[in-house]
Order: structure tokens, then sequence, then C-alpha cells
């Protein structure tokens, strides 16, 4: 039986990839850092230190520190989304759907506690989720699959019984590591390539793509 459903929430909860990409960019700028798009968005789904490490000078981070240039990082792109702030289409619908059928909810991102709180305040959705696991929360980030492992435990629930929701690879590879099924959104990495990822059980644009029904037949095929 299909019982748990646990999200990535940027580029799933919310569609604001372009706003993360127009942030690094700001970022960069102030820093002198010139950094490709294409290399940013590689690394979509991992946690700051990961990023800023890989993409930045290392004499940056070490006078600014990795988490001092995430949380100015942060604070800009919350300035920037904040008249921008909607749900990802079909979200709040196909939440209720998920709720109406008993299905407990859990968020798993690589986001910041800052981050989390304003979509979920800004959005009004926190009622929704009955699980909530962040990047502040763990001490390893996706791919590493701690944060799908620790929103298992925090449900209650067996991985053959729950579908996670991502966009990026890094996310996709986190929970078929936590030995989890994926539904992978097509809104910040290209579909093929997230196809080929290994745990994909199927690839949606939004969420009026999908219902509870659907997503019970994907849990337990059919033999």
């Amino acid at each position: 039986m299909f019982k748990g459903a646990i999200f990535d929430m940027d580029g799933v909860l919310v569609d604001n990839m372009t706003v993360h990409m127009a942030a690094f960019a700001e970022i960069s700028r102030r820093y002198g850092v010139d950094v490709e798009t294409d290399r940013v968005l590689s690394m979509s789904g991992q946690g700051n230190r990961e990023i800023f490490s890989a993409l930045f000078p290392a004499e940056v981070v070490r006078r600014v520190g990795w988490d001092g240039l995430g949380a100015e990082k942060e604070a800009i792109y919350r300035e920037m989304y904040a008249p921008h702030l909607a749900a990802a289409k079909g979200l709040i619908p196909f939440l209720d759907d998920l709720k109406e059928h008993g299905v407990l909810i859990a968020v798993g991102t690589s986001a910041c506690q800052a981050n989390m709180d304003f979509v979920f305040d800004g959005l009004d959705i926190r009622h929704y989720f009955d699980a909530i696991v962040n990047a502040d929360m763990v001490t390893r980030t996706k791919p590493d699959p701690e944060i799908y492992l620790l929103a298992l435990r925090e449900l209650g629930l067996p991985a053959s019984e729950c579908l996670v929701f991502e966009d990026a690879v890094a996310g996709v590879q986190a929970a078929h590591g936590a030995g989890i099924k994926v539904v992978a959104l097509a809104t910040s990495q290209p579909r093929q390539k997230l196809e080929l990822t290994p745990g994909v059980a199927l690839t949606i644009n939004d969420f009026t793509q999908v219902s509870y029904e659907l997503l019970e037949r994907i849990t337990y095929p059919e033999v």
C-alpha cells in the first residue's frame, strides 16, 4: 500500500530554480567569481557547503566561510522570490488528494531552515506535513541518502511504502540510496537525464499529472 510521500522542496513544491540561479549569479558577482550556470545546475539538490566549496575559490571560502556565503546567497534568493512565491502547478489539490487517502507526507530538502520556513509559511502549507527534514538537521546532504532515511524514520514507514518527489539527479540518487522509488519532476533538469537515473519510476511535468490511484499502482505494480 502507498502510505508515504516525501517531497523535495526547491523545484518541487515551488518552481523556483531560476530564482536560485539568479541569486547565485548575484553572489558570484559580489565576490568577483565567474561561474557558469550549467555548473551550478549540475549541483542542484546538494547543500551550500558542497556547492560553494566546489565552485568558489578556496580563498573566498576560507575568508567568508561556506556558511556565511550560503546565508548571504539565501537571503538574496528570498528577497528576489518573495514577490513571486507560489505553489507548484497542481500541488495543493494533489496534497489534498493524498491527505484524503490517509497518506503521510514529509519534506526532505537540502534547503536551510530559513528557506523552508519562508516557503511553508508563505504558502501556508505546513499543516499538510507530518514530518520535516532539512539540511540543518543532517550531517550529509544529497546525494547522500541521510535526508531521506531520516524522513522515513520520522514517518515511521518502510521505503517500500513510500515515494519521493524530486527534480534533481542528486536528489534521485539520495532517494535511490535510501531504497525509495522516485517520481521525477522535469522542472530544473532535462527530462531524459532524469529518466536515465536509477530509481526513477515516473517522470512528470507537474502535479496535475499524478493522483493517489496512479501512485498506488507504481508503489505496488500488478504482477
